[in-house]
């Protein structure tokens, strides 16, 4: 209930307001189409939705994140298909991700992925491919110094989404082991946007939470004081 708080507040209401306008926007954008499914895109939503988890805490953190993913999908009106409504669950575990330091969670879920990738027969022909899912794994293993930089936090973010995504794909779409080799070039691509999009969302989320933060005298939010912008003229 403690951690509801967070939420039930002026400004946890006014960020979850904003929040939820960012991803009716940018689920009207598409960036890529996702290989072996027709009309299923990743959107712009890629390129901030896992910073509701660090500004709220990572638990209300998912929770806005998946009312702002429903609402988004009931305004839209986009139907609730079976991959529609688990392409919802990697963006949570990636606002879980962004949202703490080192946890369970972060080590399990990426280690959980790359098992059920190469459980399948065709994953198990590419294991390699799972291997990008190590990556929020050794970014957690840093140290401190290094893994909360928002920069990496971001890639172990974005690529605990596609470890999520990624293993769900290969057990509901049909995908030949030269599709997923195809796909490893343009994951890499992909995925490094994400993240500068990740961080640059943050960094700008954060300086405005900061703003309004000198005018509500609140602490609800976590606004972290190395990433505000303009703080000369504040």
């Amino acid at each position: 209930m403690m951690e509801l708080s967070k939420l039930i507040t002026k400004k946890g209401l006014l960020f979850l307001a904003i929040f939820s306008v960012l991803v009716f926007i940018g689920d009207k954008i598409n960036f890529s189409a996702l290989v072996g499914a027709d009309n299923q895109f990743f959107t712009l939503f890629q390129f901030f939705g896992p910073v509701a988890g660090i500004f709220l805490g990572p638990v209300v953190g998912i929770l806005s994140v998946l009312i702002a993913e429903t609402s988004s999908y009931l305004i839209l009106g986009k139907t609730f298909t079976l991959i529609n409504v688990l392409r919802l669950t990697p963006m949570l575990f990636a606002a879980w991700y962004f949202g703490t330091k080192k946890d369970k969670v972060s080590f399990l879920v990426p280690v959980a992925a790359i098992a059920l990738f190469i459980a399948h027969p065709v994953g198990r022909q590419v294991w390699f491919f799972s291997l990008f899912w190590t990556i929020p794994i050794i970014v957690k293993l840093l140290p401190n110094k290094y893994s909360n930089k928002v920069f990496l936090k971001s890639l172990g973010a974005t690529f605990t989404a596609h470890a999520v995504g990624g293993a769900m794909w290969n057990y509901i779409v049909p995908m030949t082991p030269g599709a997923w080799i195809t796909l490893i070039p343009i994951v890499i691509y992909e995925r490094l946007l994400f993240a500068a999009g990740i961080s640059v969302s943050f960094v700008v989320l954060n300086t405005i939470l900061d703003k309004l933060d000198t005018k509500t005298k609140t602490e609800y939010l976590n606004v972290d004081k190395r990433y505000v912008l303009f703080k000369q003229i504040s």
